[in-house]
């Protein structure tokens, strides 16, 4: 916008300009003209005062300039010069003004005794452009002056309005970004300010909005591990062992996928926060130490001696370190070595678990095709925890055998 507006300044002066400095260097050319013309015919009366007196001749020396007299009888008196067609018109006792070689001349037609006399004065063409071209490169020097302080004026005015505009577009990449917290600053012209208060009440009413979703998300919580409870209750008061375990078993895999959903709604509506990974993966992996000691299983551990923050809560990411490790558990046998590995790498944390089980494929990676039971929802929920953190998740296996998943976060 700063560049149009220069543009749009510089056309409109410029035409301006020519509109007024175009006439004006004329007139200055038409006045030199005539002031020129006007020395040369009051030389040439100073002269023809003397037409029929003895003083006619001392009369022509005194003048500056060059000056001819035509006598009737054919003589010259002067400056040398050819008759002219403007002369002999001259001479039937007009005085006239002509172009000439070099110039212009002036003539000037005075009756005597003898007859017509002429006088000529000539007038160069430097004398007649004598400070024109001074002037119009005066005239060109301020035009140009004119115009690059009307393009500064307009880059400071339109600095003015895109600034302000540049701020609104920063708070509108931080809103997309999930800073529910930025606030634009009015101020610029009217409607830029109007442009900052409606976006200022945009995010104030999103957070209003997130703010009633995570009312809702509690509620549903509420309403939906209430009848979970009930059926537990009724479950445990079945007579039948194997009929009680069945629904048992169904109504854990409900409890599980309702808490995967409220968790899901939750970090929806919650603002996009940040954690020391190291703290956090530390922390997890010292309660899972208990059960792998039970279970005779080797842990190895490998972490950042520092902090190393990632753009993920603490409570995202110790979900997702529990589903990862509460896989491992899940679906290999007791003994089976695992490992966790927590590194600095692009776009900025990395952490890797691994196992020496009987591994599995990339379809456990979409809900409901896990097997033995399971939903799947653990992988499911480390995925969308490296994809909200701005990262990703990858299984593979290890040539060694075993099942290695991958989750990248990024800087906070």
């Amino acid at each position: 916008m700063r560049r149009w507006l220069a543009l749009l300044v510089a056309a409109t002066t410029s035409v301006v300009l020519i509109a007024l400095l175009v006439p004006m260097a004329l007139l200055i050319r038409s006045v030199a003209e005539n002031g020129a013309m006007a020395r040369a015919t009051t030389a040439a009366e100073s002269v023809a005062v003397a037409v029929g007196t003895p003083d006619l001749a001392l009369a022509v020396a005194q003048v500056s300039r060059p000056v001819t007299v035509f006598l009737p009888d054919g003589n010259v008196i002067g400056r040398p010069a050819p008759r002219s067609e403007a002369v002999r018109l001259a001479a039937t006792g007009r005085s006239v003004t002509a172009e000439a070689r070099g110039g212009r001349e002036v003539l000037v037609s005075v009756r005597s005794p003898e007859g017509t006399v002429v006088i000529r004065v000539f007038v160069e063409d430097e004398e007649l452009l004598r400070g024109v071209r001074e002037a119009w490169l005066g005239l060109l020097v301020l035009g140009l002056a004119l115009v690059v302080l009307g393009i500064v004026l307009a880059d400071r005015l339109a600095l003015a309005v895109t600034r302000p505009v540049d701020a609104l577009a920063g708070v509108s990449h931080r809103l997309a970004g999930g800073d529910l917290a930025a606030r634009a600053e009015p101020g610029g012209p009217p409607e830029v300010r109007s442009v900052a208060l409606a976006l200022n009440h945009l995010a104030a009413r999103i957070g209003d909005l997130l703010a009633a979703e995570r009312e809702s998300v509690a509620d549903l919580s509420h309403r939906l591990r209430t009848p979970l409870t009930g059926l537990r209750l009724d479950v445990e008061s079945m007579r039948d062992p194997e009929e009680a375990a069945r629904v048992g078993a169904r109504v854990d895999a409900l409890e599980r996928a309702v808490s995967a959903v409220i968790t899901h709604a939750r970090r929806r509506s919650a603002d996009r926060g940040s954690c020391d990974a190291a703290a956090v993966v530390r922390e997890r992996v010292r309660f899972w130490s208990v059960l792998a000691e039970d279970q005779g299983r080797e842990v190895s551990v490998e972490l950042p001696s520092g902090p190393l923050q990632a753009a993920v809560s603490a409570e995202e990411l110790a979900a997702c370190v529990d589903a990862l490790l509460g896989n491992v558990f899940a679906h290999t046998p007791e003994g089976a070595a695992l490992s966790v590995r927590l590194a600095a790498g692009p776009p900025g944390a990395v952490l890797t678990v691994a196992d020496s089980g009987p591994g599995f494929d990339a379809a456990l990676l979409e809900r409901g095709t896990s097997g033995g039971g399971s939903t799947g929802l653990g992988l499911d929920i480390a995925r969308r925890t490296a994809e909200d953190a701005g990262g990703r998740l990858s299984v593979s296996r290890p040539a060694e055998g075993g099942a290695r998943v991958e989750v990248t976060l990024s800087n906070a």
